[in-house]
């Protein structure tokens, strides 16, 4: 063996003891996978990504996701031997590490930058949130997406801004996932030659062989993609591992699939093949015997060799330093060559908004009739794509339904022909959309996506971890409610808002009218931190005359006083969203002439209400008006917190019925008289 094999063999075998020591420590987590892809990990950072550990948010840095989240001490070990330096919120680089190896020694405690996965946000150089299997390599698919419009979109002769690529490390339990297939299937589709998969093909899942119950052919599969599938046959040979990724970079009409061959807890002289290394700690004496194999200290813990740093500083360091200064000077000069353009690839890395970004959004004028809220946020949505030139997005073969499509001149599809069109086409994969939406955004991109609301369940691992991250994105839901008639039960959400609404950190939107619309997208366009579902109807909803009712500026509150009774002193409150608040309206003007005293509230979003202060809320719904009652054509679920226990939820309490809308309205309650009989029962019952 060379120095040189020598000092590369210590690099992987410091990955893997420091891997073992760290989830020895904390007596939970996967040491198996880690032990098998240190070489693998080792081989890639150290040897071709173009990544600069002193500025890990770098643009135009190749991303790494680790798919296999339980593996996570593999990318924890990296960041610290890579040095990585740590970035504030502000996207600011700070002069720390971003995992210390204090914090390696407290893997999976609480606070530290370790934790059972990897968490975008919480530990730098961490590109996604991963976990939920499948989920990392479909993410993956949307940061490729996002290199391709980038590098048609900003790149110009003489100035090459984008041309990175994407690894994901997958196992076999995202092969099994089927997010993975749908993700799969749409970048060979659309030819993403910068993106690399690296399947860990060990053989074992957490119930013991693959072979219970996976026996596909997985090269013949990704084939089948239109992928270009590579096989390296052991996960130690660092120079067949180092000639795939030279074929994956060679290749450039299609995305690669790197099948390697490893051994689950290689060296473990107990545990290696079996599940026991897969989801618990070896073991103190099944590590001590473990490092005797590598030629390790045995008693040695954590250790870190001081010449393994000084080598990946060598490598990675050097490397991903100097193409991080030769890209920053480019920009200098990108700068005065294109202004324009660098100043919108300024603002979208700091998640800024163009000057006049909100400058063409509609008003919408009084309208018996109104507008459907899928046609008034087409008109919206194409008014601020106009002026928010890295708004992109699309739907799930559904954006005739959704009006969604960006009609303006130059939108274009995006395409394997056209990586500079700004309307998306996901296919029928609303699991990967989800995903891929979460790529882009991670990119700096503000993605939308669209479907039926009933079919955000497909969707909702994805949405859930976009919240988890906290990062910008809208989901674009309609045919909000029964309110889809004919198409029955199959398609008429009715658990789907009340479920949307338990995700922390996602602010759901019903609007009521055309204003309301507007004013959430309005509100959808500045949210940094968090991702928005806005639901919409099929049907037309009366676009109320804010001359008589109040603004519809009131959404950004979540819900606001829309009509009231004389003196603010109302005898009933009546609590709606999206379309039954015209509904509300049209009983609030019966209670009216029958010399009740009524209030509406429009709750387009309980996530923004709830964040007011209690002086607000109490303003809204005043705590001694105890006669209440909330419609809305879903399930009453969660309403009780507004009503109150002796309060009336008129809502869905079963599934609903094929029929024409006005039979559906009539079966299930969603009349005025119905309102008006239940708001007077209130009345009368909060006087005894």
């Amino acid at each position: 063996m060379t120095d040189a094999e020598r000092l590369d063999l210590t690099c992987i075998n410091t990955i893997r003891t420091l891997s073992m020591d760290a989830v020895q420590a904390a007596n939970s987590g996967h040491p198996g996978t880690p032990m098998a892809l240190a070489p693998v990990a080792y081989c890639l950072w150290n040897r071709m990504l173009r990544f600069d550990p002193g500025d890990p948010i770098w643009p135009n840095r190749d991303r790494f996701v680790l798919s296999v989240g339980h593996a996570s001490m593999l990318i924890y070990s990296l960041l610290h031997l890579c040095g990585v330096k740590a970035v504030s919120d502000d996207y600011e680089r700070l002069d720390r590490l971003a995992v210390p190896l204090d914090d390696i020694k407290r893997f999976r405690q609480l606070d530290g930058k370790c934790p059972g996965h990897p968490e975008y946000r919480w530990t730098s150089g961490i590109e996604t949130t991963t976990g939920p299997l499948g989920q990392g390599v479909a993410t993956s698919v949307g940061m490729a997406i996002a290199e391709r419009w980038m590098a048609a979109s900003f790149n110009r002769p003489g100035f090459e801004m984008f041309n990175y690529d994407v690894y994901a490390i997958c196992g076999d339990g995202c092969m099994m996932e089927g997010v993975s297939g749908e993700a799969a299937s749409l970048a060979g589709h659309l030819k993403l030659s910068n993106l690399c998969w690296v399947y860990d093909n060990n053989k074992i899942t957490i119930e013991g062989k693959t072979s219970l119950a996976f026996s596909e052919d997985v090269a013949a599969r990704f084939v089948s993609y239109k992928w270009n599938v590579v096989h390296v046959d052991d996960a130690n040979d660092l120079a067949m591992l180092e000639r795939a990724w030279k074929t994956f970079k060679a290749t450039t009409d299609r995305p690669t699939l790197i099948i390697v061959d490893s051994h689950i807890a290689w060296g473990a002289p107990n545990k290696q093949d079996t599940h026991a290394a897969h989801g618990e700690p070896l073991g103190e004496e099944e590590i001590k015997l473990t490092k005797r194999n590598y030629g390790w200290p045995e008693d040695a813990k954590f250790l870190v060799p001081v010449e393994v740093p000084k080598h990946f500083q060598e490598g990675i360091g050097k490397r991903g330093g100097a193409l991080r200064e030769t890209w920053m000077k480019q920009f200098e000069a990108y700068k005065a060559a294109h202004p324009d353009l660098a100043n919108q690839l300024s603002r979208m890395q700091h998640r800024q908004l163009p000057d006049g970004w909100d400058k063409e959004i509609p008003v919408f004028p009084a309208d018996a009739k109104g507008l459907a809220g899928r046609d008034a946020s087409a008109k919206v949505l194409n008014a601020i794509a106009r002026n928010v030139p890295w708004l992109i997005g699309g739907s799930a073969d559904l954006a005739p339904s959704t009006k969604t499509r960006l009609t303006f001149d130059g939108a274009g599809d995006f395409t394997a022909e056209n990586y500079a069109g700004r309307n998306f086409h996901f296919g029928i994969r609303e699991h990967a959309m989800g995903a891929i939406l979460s790529g882009l955004a991670l990119s700096k991109i503000r993605p939308y996506g669209s479907g039926f609301l009933i079919f955000s369940d497909y969707s909702r691992p994805a949405i859930r971890l976009a919240a988890l991250m906290e990062i910008p994105l809208a989901y674009i839901f309609t045919h909000d409610s029964i309110g889809v008639g004919e198409d029955g039960p199959t398609h008429q959400p009715i658990e789907q808002l009340a479920s949307l609404r338990a995700i922390p950190g996602l602010v759901v939107l019903r609007p009521g009218d055309a204003g309301e619309v507007a004013e959430a997208w309005r509100l959808i366009m500045q949210m940094n931190h968090g991702p928005a579902i806005l639901a919409l109807s099929r049907q037309a909803l009366p676009t109320l005359d804010r001359t008589t009712y109040a603004p519809a500026s009131g959404l950004q509150k979540g819900a606001y006083v829309l009509a009231d009774a004389p003196g603010g002193k109302p005898d009933v409150l009546l609590l709606a969203t999206g379309s039954e608040v015209a509904l509300c309206i049209e009983a609030y003007e019966k209670l009216k002439a029958d010399g009740v005293k009524a209030r509406v509230v429009s709750m387009p979003s309980w996530e923004l209400f709830e964040k007011q202060p209690q002086a607000y809320r109490d303003s809204v719904l005043p705590p001694f008006v105890t006669a209440r009652v909330s419609v809305e054509m879903a399930s009453t679920f969660g309403w009780t917190r507004y009503v109150g226990l002796t309060g009336c939820a008129i809502g869905m309490t079963t599934f609903g019925a094929s029929a024409p809308l006005k039979d559906l309205l009539k079966k299930f309650g969603f009349t005025v008289e119905n309102v008006v009989a239940a708001a007077k029962e209130q009345v009368t019952t909060a006087r005894t």
